[in-house]
């Protein structure tokens, strides 16, 4: 079958149909879907009816999918490591009262882009609706489009910000949330580093890649390198560069981190179950690549600051 898209933005987002995503796709199929990602940045497909093994196989079209961290004797919610759990429920299917769990997923609030904290970068996050709250309460998801936010930049800024090194830290998107993380301990635990702008590989346009894990710029002063990152998010986050999706169970939505900002919408975490499960694609990797012999996450959430320590919770997700 063809695939059909309808752009959301002229140049960003599309809602996309015509391929049935539970059965294997030909590779000119996947060739459709990755046509309309180097166009749009963001795909949504609704009502997809798919599981989860059928989500994990679907996005091994794309590349090697990370895996949740590993933790000896704990249970998990989900049954593949290649699902990150970005619900707000716990072990049980109810909602979370933990409260670093809950504190940790403030952070999912602010305009992001996922692992962008580690070393190897996310190209294509794949997140799948199972329980969505309520129509009208909330909990949207809001795609920002990096690309033509960097055309429209001044050639000033352009120029200013061309070969500059963005320093990345989960923990520090965390303490942006409000979690109570020093900024010492922050600068004791692994950082990443990547340009803020770069050329897409998928469209050959330049993105800014830049967003809430950027603490600082590298050869910057602090407060300068810090006043330059917030103006930069504020300006792709304009609403002609954004639109949101509104979801119902069944939905998935296929975002490319190289060339895009994300947030969720907010809603009422304590009275609405929310099931969202996402994977997602290393950068630069073959389809179907099994296992990539490491496993950056699991030494990343080794030692976790205890404000967002959600180890003995439940899976950590980003």
């Amino acid at each position: 079958m063809a695939l059909k898209v309808e752009p959301i933005l002229p140049n960003f987002g599309a809602e996309c149909s015509g391929l049935d995503l539970t059965r294997p796709l030909s590779p000119e199929e996947v060739k459709q879907v990755t046509d309309a990602m180097d166009k749009y940045g963001v795909t949504v497909w609704r009502n997809t009816g798919m599981n989860d093994e059928q989500h994990v196989e679907f996005s091994r079209n794309f590349g090697y999918l990370e895996r949740v961290p590993k933790r000896e004797g704990a249970k998990m919610r989900l049954p593949f490591r290649e699902l990150f759990d970005a619900s707000n429920l716990n072990l049980e299917g109810e909602i979370t009262k933990d409260p670093a769990a809950v504190e940790y997923r403030k952070g999912d609030r602010l305009w992001h882009t996922d692992s962008a904290f580690l070393d190897k970068r996310t190209s294509y996050s794949l997140l799948l609706a199972h329980i969505t709250p309520p129509a009208g309460v909330g909990g949207e998801t809001w795609f920002a489009d990096a690309r033509t936010a960097y055309d429209d930049l001044p050639q000033e800024t352009k120029d200013l910000i061309e070969d500059k090194i963005g320093i990345n830290s989960l923990w520090w998107s965390r303490k942006k949330a409000g979690a109570d993380i020093p900024e010492e301990e922050i600068d004791q635990r692994p950082k990443a580093r990547h340009p803020i702008v770069h050329t897409h590989k998928g469209s050959g346009r330049k993105s800014l890649f830049i967003a809430a894990h950027t603490m600082d710029i590298e050869g910057m002063d602090k407060a300068e390198g810090r006043k330059l990152i917030e103006d930069l998010i504020a300006h792709v986050t304009q609403d002609k560069y954004t639109f949101k999706v509104a979801w119902n169970p069944g939905d998935m939505v296929i975002w490319d981190n190289l060339c895009t900002m994300h947030r969720g919408g907010e809603y009422d975490y304590t009275a609405h179950k929310r099931d969202m499960r996402r994977t997602t694609v290393r950068e630069g990797t073959e389809p179907h690549t099994l296992d990539m012999g490491d496993d950056p996450l699991t030494a990343l959430f080794a030692v976790t600051p205890k404000a967002v320590d959600i180890n003995s919770a439940r899976d950590a997700g980003r």
